[in-house]
């Protein structure tokens, strides 16, 4: 059995010495969510609920609670944090947590990630409960973590060592989806979800486990991107950001993480909505395999997603089988 660090020979709490450990980069994202009613949800959304700025006040209260962890948990070390980011998303019926925190030093940031999320959802809870007062704070926990000899770990598997950790990542979780939205009125809370829910929807009714809809600011989507391959889903859709716009930034934070390209469903998908409106030649989506993980970029339309997901429909299944190398034949 590991000891425990925090105990010493004599059993008693201690603060861990960690001025023998080397300085590496660390990086820990933890979860959590609301779990609230769907009336919660939209008055959120819609940025009307009766206290106003409801995601921009946790936001900041949980960034604070990152930097106060120290006085918050008696055995932590004061970190000089480099960045702590806390996005927000939706379900039906929970507003969902993620937090990145990150510093240079010689201990890790898992005890900061986790106490982000804890302080933005409990404040979550203080703006919501005069409408909700049975909300509940659920799932608060680590997802990933690296930086260290240890190197990296995820949720879901065992931990890698530090000569592993730049290595594609190849094992999925079979089943898994992770759905992504670039939208930075979405992320602020000043513009609803129209495509998210309906993609997660979507792949639920198709039996996948899915995560999300994660909301980021388009400038953020390459953050949201790295945080979902870190979970090792098999597949991941995001909608949004695929235009012409200068803030318009998935295709490029794609490109960035794909080992290989699939251009025909691409091209697939713009065909189909050009039927529809000449405008779906401007959507830029990629759609490629990083590893064994299927990433498919939608429009941010509820048009387009309807005509991306009418062009997954009858190939997803096989397609994810023959990446697991389970298909019935090659192609």
């Amino acid at each position: 059995m590991t000891e425990l660090s925090h105990l010493d020979g004599e059993g008693r709490a201690r603060m861990v010495d960690v001025s023998a450990k080397a300085d590496t980069t660390r990086i820990a994202v933890a979860a959590g969510e609301l779990v609230t009613t769907p009336e919660v949800v939209a008055l959120v959304r819609a940025d009307d609920m009766p206290k106003a700025d409801v995601l921009s006040t946790a936001r900041i209260a949980g960034i604070s609670g990152a930097k106060k962890t120290s006085e918050l948990i008696p055995l932590c070390h004061q970190l000089a944090l480099s960045s702590v980011k806390v996005e927000f998303g939706f379900t039906e019926s929970s507003i969902t947590i993620e937090a990145t925190a990150k510093t240079k030093g010689p201990t890790g940031v898992e005890m900061e990630a986790l106490t982000a999320v804890a302080v933005a959802g409990l404040t979550l809870h203080d703006m919501v409960k005069a409408v909700d007062p049975a909300a509940t704070l659920d799932g608060v926990r680590l997802l990933t973590k690296e930086g260290g000899k240890r190197g990296q770990w995820r949720r879901d598997g065992s931990p890698r060592g530090a000569s592993e950790s730049t290595e594609p990542r190849r094992e999925v979780r079979p089943g898994s989806a992770t759905v992504l939205v670039a939208s930075t009125g979405g992320a602020r809370g000043t513009r609803p979800d129209t495509t998210g829910p309906t993609i997660a929807a979507w792949l639920e009714s198709r039996g996948h486990t899915v995560r999300g809809p994660l909301v980021y600011a388009d400038a953020d989507i390459a953050a949201g991107l790295a945080d979902a391959l870190a979970d090792s889903p098999a597949l991941v859709i995001t909608t949004g950001g695929t235009g012409a716009s200068p803030t318009d930034a998935t295709p490029e934070a794609t490109r960035a993480v794909l080992d290989r390209e699939l251009p025909g469903i691409a091209e697939e998908m713009r065909r189909l909505g050009a039927q529809v409106t000449p405008h779906a030649s401007l959507s830029r989506g990629l759609v490629g395999l990083s590893g064994r993980t299927l990433i498919v970029n939608l429009p941010g339309s509820p048009g387009g997603v309807k005509d991306g997901l009418s062009v997954l429909d009858p190939i997803l299944e096989h397609l994810l089988a023959q990446i697991a190398g389970g298909g019935a034949h090659d192609e």
